[in-house]
């Protein structure tokens, strides 16, 4: 198995390249998907979220507000600290069981980890390779705004949250450019793909 570690800032197409990748054969596990396993009512990780942010974050069938832990821990550098202590070790020991799993099932397999805060929280270090897709910060801006789900506040507090370009990119053992057209992206996927199935079948050690 090859283990490989995806992201990228806001905006910068990683969700896209996921998909890419997902077609070309890759075992994708997203970190967010993870994140709503993890906080299913009665959960141990949503009694440790509540308990750290208080019972007002629940609503009446035990569900967790999403709206409102995003309230509170919006632009709340202490908060959002605090929230990611407690999911992000949690996220990432759950997909180190489901990359371990799909391994003894797939012993040749991509296990992509599509993660936004790959970095920050430290899962690079379990990975086999770590690839970055980049795009400029005005690439960012224009891309997540044209989606019309955020406000240019919110997209400055979620670009402030994540490590700036040139620290993602010191990280990176792969690069994916994404500030052209889709196409040239794609060529660049399906390249890496190729690359990493032959890793996968010999090894992670080899170039």
């Amino acid at each position: 198995m090859l283990h490989v570690g995806l992201t990228g800032g806001i905006g910068a197409g990683k969700s896209s390249v996921s998909a890419a990748m997902r077609d070309l054969g890759a075992h994708i596990l997203d970190a967010d998907q993870l994140a709503r396993e993890l906080l299913v009512p009665g959960s141990e990780a949503l009694e440790a979220v509540a308990e750290a942010f208080g019972p007002g974050l629940l609503t009446a069938s035990g569900e967790l507000d999403r709206q409102e832990l995003a309230r509170r821990v919006f632009a709340d550098e202490a908060a959002r600290a605090r929230l990611d202590a407690i999911l992000h070790p949690r996220i990432n020991a759950l997909e180190a069981r489901r990359a371990a799993a799909l391994a003894e099932r797939f012993p040749s397999a991509v296990v992509v980890y599509d993660a936004a805060l790959l970095l920050e929280s430290g899962a690079e270090a379990g990975m086999d390779r770590v690839v970055v897709v980049d795009v400029a910060p005005a690439v960012q801006w224009q891309r997540t705004l044209a989606r019309g789900e955020r406000s240019a506040e919110q997209i400055q507090a979620i670009m402030d949250a994540q490590w700036p370009r040139a620290r993602r990119l010191q990280k990176a053992d792969d690069i994916i450019d994404n500030n052209g057209p889709w196409s040239a992206t794609g060529a660049q996927v399906a390249q890496l793909m190729e690359r990493y199935r032959a890793l996968a079948r010999t090894g992670p050690a080899q170039p």
